[in-house]
This record gives C-alpha cells, sequence and structure tokens, in this order.
C-alpha cells in the first residue's frame, strides 16, 4: 500500500504500480471532488480512480453529501474521520472536525444509499481515534467496513517509533497538524492483535474484544454488526468505575 496527498498521485501512481503496490491511498487533511486551487492544477479524482491500474482508496471525509460524491469518482473505499486521530491537532488547528460515530454514521449511509442506486458496494474505513477494542466495536456497529489503527500499533515492539506516535503522515511544515506522543510499548504486534492481554484496559487482543462482542450482541458478521443497536450515552464508559477511577486501573487510568 502507498499514500500520498493529491498533489503528488499522478506522479507517484506510476512509481507504486511498477514497484508491485496493491492499492493506493490519495489522503488529505479533508477531501472533495470539488477542490479549487490557483496555484496548481487540481487533481481529476474522477479521472485518476477510472486510470488506475490499482484499487484507489480516498480520504478523508466525514459528511453524507461529500462521501457519496467521492464514491461515485470509482473509489474502491474511502477513509472516514477528521481530527480524531490521538496525536492528531487538526480540530485545534482548524476548529474543523466531526465526532467518530457521527461521521461513521453519515458515511454508512451514504454508502448504502450508493448501492441501492448502483449495485456498487463502496467499503468506508473508519479512521482515527480508536485506541481499546471498545472503540473500534463501535466503529463496526456505527456502520465500518474497516477501521484504521495507529496508536494502538504505534504501542507495538516492532514498531518503527519505538514507543512513540508520530502523527498525521502528511504534516505541513507550515502549518502542523498532528504531534509527535509518547504511547509507550506494551508488547508485540500478536499481542495487540490476537492477544493473550496482559492488560486489563482494552488495549491488547483487539480481535479477541471484537469477537466477544459481537457474540454478545448476537452479530455473527460485521454486516449483522452494522444492524445492533446503538445508545448514546456518555457516562457508559465511567459508569459505577469510582474504584477505578480512584485507583487508576483498568478503565480508571
Amino acid at each position: 500500500m502507498v499514500s500520498c496527498i493529491p498533489a503528488h498521485a499522478d506522479k507517484f501512481l506510476k512509481l507504486a504500480c511498477s514497484a508491485g503496490a496493491d492499492i493506493f491511498v490519495v489522503q488529505s487533511t479533508v477531501t472533495t471532488t470539488r477542490h479549487v486551487a490557483k496555484e496548481y492544477k487540481s487533481l481529476d479524482l474522477y479521472k485518476f480512480c477510472q486510470s488506475s491500474k490499482i484499487p484507489v482508496i480516498l480520504g478523508n471525509c466525514v459528511t453524507y453529501e461529500t462521501t457519496l460524491e467521492l464514491m461515485e469518482t470509482g473509489a474502491a473505499g474511502l477513509l472516514i474521520g477528521i481530527g480524531p486521530g490521538a496525536a492528531c491537532t487538526t480540530r485545534g488547528v482548524l476548529g474543523i472536525g466531526v465526532p467518530q460515530v457521527t461521521a461513521t454514521v453519515d458515511a454508512a449511509g451514504a454508502r448504502d444509499f450508493h448501492f441501492k442506486r448502483t449495485g456498487k458496494y463502496i467499503p468506508i474505513i473508519t479512521d482515527g481515534g480508536m485506541n481499546r477494542g471498545g472503540d473500534i466495536c463501535k466503529a463496526f456497529a456505527s456502520g465500518a467496513d474497516a477501521v484504521m489503527i495507529g496508536s494502538s500499533f504505534a504501542r507495538a515492539m516492532e514498531a518503527p517509533g519505538r514507543g512513540y506516535h508520530w502523527g498525521m503522515a502528511t504534516s505541513h511544515m507550515n502549518l502542523p497538524r498532528g504531534t509527535r506522543i509518547y504511547v509507550g510499548t506494551t508488547g508485540t504486534l500478536k499481542d495487540i492483535l490476537f492477544g493473550p492481554a496482559k492488560v486489563d484496559d482494552g488495549s491488547q487482543n483487539l480481535m479477541g474484544a471484537l469477537k466477544t462482542s459481537m457474540g454478545s450482541l448476537g452479530a455473527s458478521n460485521l454486516k449483522e454488526m452494522h444492524d445492533v443497536e446503538v445508545i448514546i450515552a456518555p457516562s457508559i464508559q465511567t459508569e459505577g468505575k469510582i474504584f477505578q477511577v480512584g485507583q487508576r486501573v483498568g478503565m480508571g487510568k
């Protein structure tokens, strides 16, 4: 997989294909089919996706209308989310963003409408803001087909950051929208994905958490997970956890 900003997409697509890349990602803070620029030629996403020899994933977006427009370009998938990542400062710097569950639900609605209208199912990938197994489960319950994970994997022994999460992949030196944060090293990538978990805060055995959540909700696959009931309750995560909070253990850390 190769990722770059729209301005360099035409240049690097050929290189990526010749190098054997399976997927090409065109990603920016906010992606739209109606980008206007005076100093350079905007990337024509329609022509780009249609001419690419490998699947193209576009991102990021958060609204129903923009998601629908991006799906009509012929993209193979979309990244959903603006600013929820642990190391991202977009919301503070630019003042823009949408809560991740709301963004995922709206994008899922656009995906389903697009499928009914065209017969083409375009997966959406919830990108950012998922540090624990419960976050990932809620992303799928909100309609995600996949998730993009940063800080959780940055904790792996194999991660090149050695305990640091380096923030945005396409940071801008004149107006940075990402900061390096220390997340520590808690285990191997296998521990984080498949366990066994050595901690009790939901940061390890992410696949085990997803399977257990799906089983508890009666969902045998991800499509059924999209149909489970979602309740908006800010206190549900901290309800009754007074001793955990007081002793800074488990979910009270």
